[in-house]
């Protein structure tokens, strides 16, 4: 029995990652903080696709919990093939303005939550000489983000561990990819205050949930290391190598801004 252990499972693009993986052979391992949202989708893929879906309720933006996950696994005995680093999320506003307890939380939810994870379940999949780990990222991590200026630095790690750790590993047998998305119609922006920016509201790149879903899976089993899902967003991610990085901050300032 195959296994995928998909973080940030109880809403948006975790949700449908963990429906998918199921889909595709794999008992998911459904972990977020609402132990209740992840019981009902456990029942939804039980349902849908005959698999008895784990459900491990921890609070990712808290320290330690990778080591808590990483141990209740074990616990059951069971072998992740296949991990998805999908749990993030955003704070709009100036950086000295914001409460500096949710900065911190989302520097360890986003970096080092994710980060610890990939160390604890490479070593199994190194040793079983297969695996693979999917880390979200965002186009974001490609430039800098005024008004979510944390955020983005915090996306601009988690590529550029990505993309370190998939050399390190493919000799491995182990597969890493980094999945990119530009704006996507999910819950993100209403918990990051960011509705009345005018990337929200004049955002004629958000994609659907399931389509970036399908795209990073796509990918990751293609063994891509960097997937850019949607061409306009490949083509403004990639205008930042040529475009003078002060136009860049420019344009983000604007387009974050709220009001």
């Amino acid at each position: 029995m195959k296994y995928a252990l998909i973080t940030g499972a109880s809403t948006g693009l975790g949700k449908d990652f963990a429906h998918s993986l199921a889909k595709l052979g794999y008992t998911p391992i459904l972990v977020a903080r609402s132990a209740n949202k992840l019981k009902s989708i456990a029942a939804e893929i039980k349902q849908e696709y005959g698999l008895d879906g784990i459900v491990i309720a921890e609070d990712l933006s808290v320290a330690n919990a990778s080591e808590k996950i990483y141990k209740a696994v074990k616990k059951l005995k069971i072998q992740v093939n296949c991990l998805v680093n999908n749990a993030g999320f955003g704070l709009n506003g100036e950086f000295h303005k914001n409460s500096f307890l949710e900065e911190s939380k989302m520097i360890q939810l986003n970096v080092t939550t994710l980060a610890e994870l990939c160390h604890l379940f490479l070593q199994d999949m190194i040793s079983n000489q297969e695996g693979y780990i999917l880390n979200v990222a965002s186009t974001a991590a490609f430039q800098p983000g005024p008004f979510m200026t944390n955020y983005y630095a915090t996306k601009a790690y988690v590529l550029s561990l990505s993309e370190g750790l998939a050399e390190e590993v493919k000799d491995y047998g182990v597969t890493v990819s980094c999945l990119c998305p530009g704006p996507t119609k999910t819950e993100f922006f209403e918990r990051a205050n960011m509705t009345g920016s005018k990337l929200v509201q004049s955002s004629f790149l958000a994609m659907n949930s399931q389509e970036v879903v399908d795209i990073g899976l796509k990918a990751l089993f293609g063994k891509r290391v960097v997937k850019i899902p949607g061409f306009l967003n490949f083509i403004l991610a990639e205008s930042v190598r040529v475009t003078p990085r002060f136009i860049i901050r420019k344009i983000a300032k604007y387009l974050n801004k709220v009001g």
